[in-house]
């Protein structure tokens, strides 16, 4: 058998760089340069042939990817989208990207957050026109182009992306308690459904991106003074279904909450970040409990025979506070 050692090449094996393409730094492990050819590879693979070598070829620096921001500036006067240029940087979050311009060419940018972790729901924005966390959306999962960060549109701006969303806090003071009845021998019991129910409203962080997209409050002003919004129908819905709850609100949620304005269009469900089914299993069967206790004959007449009567909201709010 002869000898074949003689017939080896000095091209590189597949899919191993060669070493006159790309340098490599001591210090961080990443390409310095890479000489590119003049012509486009071959179909089958292999590099065309240009008249020379790769390593003939003159190294063109990686320029780094450059990062478009619009961030909108102003307070409760007015503002506009103020442009920034900044490096872009692998594996970011747009609140990453605002804390570099906080820290370099926007010291004075209001931005609230808390937790970094989607938890507190303190970081709601608008970003590229749709409400999200700023801390749990990420630069790659975006378009390509200019990345559009606007403060939630719904609530009055207070500086830059920071809004007013007290309006939430005193719709929170109009539900009525949780009030179970007396604690029967043996204690409590309940079914794990009726715990499950529960477990999932109660996953809300109050970010009050349901609230923000929800039309009905978005572009009509006046609806806010007789209108709950989606993360407090959850919270009916949660205190409703609780088995072992005795506070009747049927009749608030109706009248003075809002219910019925809603046409469960599930703009609401789109946007949660605990992906809470907002509108299937709360909004609706809400609606169900509140059409049988008004509107269904039955329902009256077995109250009439029971000589029971529906709360007032009057009742409903002073019940459990």
């Amino acid at each position: 058998m002869s000898d074949t050692s003689d017939a080896t090449t000095d091209l590189p094996e597949a899919g191993v760089p060669d070493e006159s393409v790309a340098a490599v730094t001591p210090e961080t492990g990443a390409p310095e340069a890479v000489a590119l050819p003049d012509a486009a590879a071959s179909t089958d693979g292999t590099a065309a042939d240009t008249g020379g070598s790769l390593a003939d070829s003159d190294p063109v620096a990686l320029a780094p990817e450059e990062l478009t921001m619009r961030v909108w500036r102003g307070d409760q006067l007015g503002g506009d989208f103020t442009e920034y240029q900044l490096p872009a940087q692998e594996g970011e979050v747009v609140l990453d990207v605002l804390h570099r311009l906080q820290a370099t060419e926007a010291p004075d940018l209001a931005c609230r957050w808390n937790c970094k972790a989607g938890k507190c729901g303190s970081c709601s924005a608008e970003i590229n026109g749709k409400p999200r966390l700023l801390c749990m959306t990420r630069l790659d999962t975006l378009p390509e182009g200019p990345v559009t960060v606007a403060p939630m549109r719904t609530f009055p701006i207070i500086r830059d992306l920071v809004t007013d969303v007290s309006f939430n806090y005193e719709k929170a003071k109009e539900v009525p308690a949780f009030q179970p009845g007396p604690v029967p021998e043996g204690g409590y019991r309940m079914q794990q459904v009726d715990v499950e129910r529960g477990q999932e409203f109660r996953k809300c962080i109050e970010c009050f991106m349901c609230q923000d997209v929800c039309h009905v409050i978005r572009d009509h002003e006046e609806n806010k003074t007789r209108y709950a919004g989606p993360r407090f129908f959850i919270r009916y819905a949660e205190l409703e279904m609780h088995p072992l709850d005795t506070n009747d609100r049927r009749e608030l949620v109706r009248q003075q909450a809002g219910l019925g304005l809603c046409n469960i269009t599930k703009c609401c469900t789109e946007v949660c970040p605990e992906h809470i089914k907002i509108t299937d299993n709360a909004i609706i069967p809400l609606k169900e409990r509140v059409v049988d206790a008004s509107y269904d004959p039955v329902g009256w007449l077995g109250r009439k025979i029971l000589r029971r009567s529906k709360a007032s909201p009057e009742e409903a709010s002073a019940g459990g506070q």
